[in-house]
Order: structure tokens, then sequence, then C-alpha cells
């Protein structure tokens, strides 16, 4: 199922949207937008799908969605208006204009966009101010909206509680990385990871030695080179359950992985789920939503 391109609507005089929901119903199915969204579900809970993950929110949760990430947020069926109460954001990356992410005391806040764009769940401390912040942001106006906005952002950006939800792979463009080197490594993954990518292939693309390239990417990615790779299948593999009908043998191979019991095994690991068990629960809730709209997109 390919999600749906919706357009956001900004009042006249105002550079970003941001307003606050009771109806568990405002949307009814898996959509993208161009701009990046900040949530905070105040009241209820319910199942969350960002990309390819998945997880349960509740009240209190603050998410950051970047650009043109598929996902929506569902209510158990047991909600009703009374219970949903939720603050959301949408504004484009360059709300404040695209010379100002290039200055020096902004380069925090372009690179928290990048991270975004997988998608963060905003935890410890950082959450409840973010959540205040957003409850300000309702009554603010003028320049006032402008700066609450910017210094939501730059919470979040500073703050070492903000975890990345969606897989590398499930994203159409990876732009995360700062330098060069590092773009071209992903830009190569990208088009060959659905066959072997041998290491000394991989680091002759970077212009390094093999045993170079190991700890060069580790230290720019806190992860192996192998790691990276079954997260760019697995995350193929979850946009493929989900946009696709295809069979569990065709998916193995067209995302890359040489037979089904390593397919079976690094699923499980990196989604917790089995190819099936990942599918079922996501078309269980379309499912669910056509027969009762128990559903919340932004």
């Amino acid at each position: 199922m390919r999600p749906q391109l919706l357009t956001i609507d900004t009042a006249p005089g105002q550079s970003f949207s941001v307003r606050r929901d009771r109806d568990p119903f405002v949307n009814d199915r898996w959509h993208i937008h161009h701009e990046a969204e900040l949530v905070h579900f105040k009241e209820g809970q319910g199942a969350q799908f960002v990309g390819d993950h998945m997880r349960r929110f509740s009240a209190g949760d603050v998410v950051l969605i970047g650009s043109n990430l598929p996902h929506y947020f569902r209510f158990d069926d047991i909600h009703v208006a009374s219970d949903v109460d939720v603050r959301v954001a949408h504004f484009s990356e360059k709300f404040c204009g695209e010379a100002f992410f290039l200055l020096p005391e902004s380069i925090h806040l372009r690179l928290l966009l990048e991270r975004a764009r997988r998608g963060l769940q905003v935890e410890g401390e950082a959450r409840k101010k973010v959540a205040d912040l957003l409850e300000k942001l309702l009554e603010a106006s003028g320049m006032r909206r402008l700066l609450l906005l910017m210094e939501a952002l730059d919470v979040i950006a500073g703050s070492s509680h903000a975890k990345t939800l969606s897989s590398i792979g499930f994203r159409h463009h990876f732009q995360e990385a700062e330098y060069q080197r590092i773009n071209t490594v992903y830009e190569y993954s990208l088009k060959h990871f659905r066959r072997s990518i041998q290491l000394d292939e991989i680091a002759s693309v970077a212009h390094i030695s093999p045993h170079s390239f190991c700890r060069y990417f580790k230290s720019r990615t806190r992860k192996t080179y192998t790691r990276f790779l079954i997260e760019l299948r697995v995350g193929h593999a979850c946009r493929l359950l989900i946009e696709n009908n295809l069979s569990i043998k065709q998916l193995c191979y067209e995302s890359g992985f040489n037979n089904s019991t390593s397919f079976y095994k690094y699923f499980k690991l990196i989604t917790g789920k089995s190819p099936l068990d990942y599918q079922r629960e996501f078309n269980n809730s379309r499912t669910l939503n056509s027969h009762r709209q128990p559903l919340l997109l932004y």
C-alpha cells in the first residue's frame, strides 16, 4: 500500500501551522507530506506506525517526523473524542529560509531535521519541555511563534534521548551524513544492497583500505557495515510487505537475502516480528479502520 500525499494548509500570514486535535478520526489513511511534523499526545493511546517502525504510543509521548516519511497514529477502539487530546505542528524544513540553516549557529537544527527523516521518539526530560512549548505555541502569535518552535527543535537537537524510529532502508533518499565520503558510501549501498557487497569493494568506493573502512564506518554510524546492510535489506522488505503483494520468497530475494533462513532471522532481529506477523499487524489495523475508522493521522 503506497502512502497518500497530503497537503498541509497554513493560515495566511503564518509560516507554519499548529493545532489542537480532539477528534480521533481526523484522517483515515497511511500518508506522507512534505512538511516535518512535531506531535505531542497529551491524552490517548494506540498504535504508532512511522516508516517501517511500529510501537505503542501513550499519553505524554512526543514524536518528530521528518519530511516525506510515511506514518499514521491509530487510537485504540476504546477511545472516544473525550479521551483524545493532541497538539501537532507542521512546518517546512526551510520555514526560516534556506540561508538560516546554513548559519554556524543553526547547523545542529539542520542535522536534526535530517535525522528526523527517519522519525524521532523524544524521551527523557526533553519530552516534557517540548510538550510545554507546543502548549504555548497554541496561543502564541507573531515572532513568538517562530521562537517557540525553534526552541522546541533546539531542545530535541540537544537531547541524548531522541530515539531513531524507522530503519535506514525504508527511506527513499538517505541524506543524513554530513560529509561527502559517507554520503558516497550510503548512495552506493542503496543502489547495490540487493546483491553481495564485498569489503574490498565498498572500501574502494570510500577510497580507503578495508581495515580503515571498518573503523571509519563504525565511528560515523555506531554500527558495522554488515549491520548497516542488514538494516537496508530489512527496511526494504518492510516497505515491500506494506506496498506490494509479493510472496515471502520473492521478498527474500528482492531484498538482497540469499536464503529464507537468513531473511527470517534478520527480519525478526531488526523488527522483533516475523515477516508475516509484521504484515498481519499492519493489515489488521487497516481492516479495523475500514470498519470502525478508529484512526488518527497527521
